[in-house]
């Protein structure tokens, strides 16, 4: 089932199991379910039963422990607090009896904002997806399911995340998670949230890490279609990479993902 602009969704309903479309593949291999359309699912699983109005979704931090190929999935949460102020929720997506991922989420009571003011993240210079050259098209090997603007810190524009130039990157994307739902804001923004490791994480010689989590915070949901991530830290030892990257949607920053990641230098 397409959605109205003829995109085929990544994921189908059957009773309470979740089919797979192909796209929903990863690069690492072809039969291998795509971790960041995990981290989509546990979003979209928190929102559907622990989201509420007067609650905003704070942090959302995914766990990628296993890989799961192109089967069923389904979605489970459980509330762990419920306070007047804090409301805290788990959820797993489970291939078969397995967990193959989970997630944490942090929803905050919205409120009035306190007068004082502090030291803010500022909008970056970087421009607008209209304002650039069309998204980078790709015709082999893995083709992602969306459309990327890479820029590098001059905000020039680059074919790809070669010799690790790219350090700035809009996103946006092509598919509905799930036949006949659109995608929400903050699943939109978890989705996104994914591509934080390749974009910090890749060198010279490729990317040779392997993402094992990633802490989205946010302190407003985005407004436009388009994420934009910058990468603003690495640092790694001992084959353990430590990365983060600010978010941003066109009208400014909205909050930052940190990830960790494991190197993969053993599989070349």
């Amino acid at each position: 089932m397409a959605d109205a602009t003829g995109a085929q969704p990544f994921f189908t309903r059957s009773g309470e199991q979740l089919l797979p479309a192909g796209h929903a593949d990863s690069p690492w291999a072809p039969n291998m379910m795509h971790g960041r359309l995990f981290g989509g699912l546990l979003a979209r699983e928190l929102e559907t039963e622990h989201g509420d109005e007067q609650f905003h979704f704070a942090r959302l931090t995914v766990d990628l422990f296993r890989s799961a190929r192109l089967d069923p999935v389904r979605t489970t949460s459980t509330r762990v607090r419920d306070g007047r102020r804090i409301r805290v929720a788990d959820a797993e997506v489970r291939a078969g009896d397995s967990v193959v991922a989970r997630a944490s989420a942090v929803l905050l009571r919205r409120g009035a904002h306190p007068a004082g003011t502090v030291v803010e993240t500022q909008p970056w210079d970087a421009p607008r997806p209209e304002d650039l050259p069309g998204p980078r098209e790709r015709t082999q090997g893995w083709i992602p399911p969306f459309d990327t603007w890479m820029l590098d810190a001059h905000n020039e524009p680059c074919a790809d995340l070669g010799a690790g130039t790219a350090r700035r990157a809009w996103l946006r994307d092509r598919h509905p998670l799930l036949a006949g739902e659109p995608v929400s804001p903050f699943v939109r923004a978890a989705l996104a949230a994914d591509f934080a490791s390749p974009l910090a994480n890749y060198g010279a010689d490729g990317l040779e890490y392997i993402n094992a989590d990633y802490t989205l915070t946010l302190s407003r949901l985005p407004i436009s279609e388009e994420i934009g991530l910058e990468s603003t830290g690495h640092v790694s030892d001992d084959g353990v990479a430590a990365a983060e990257c600010t978010m941003h949607d066109t009208a400014g920053p909205i909050g930052f993902c940190t990830v960790t990641a494991v190197s993969n230098a053993s599989s070349h």
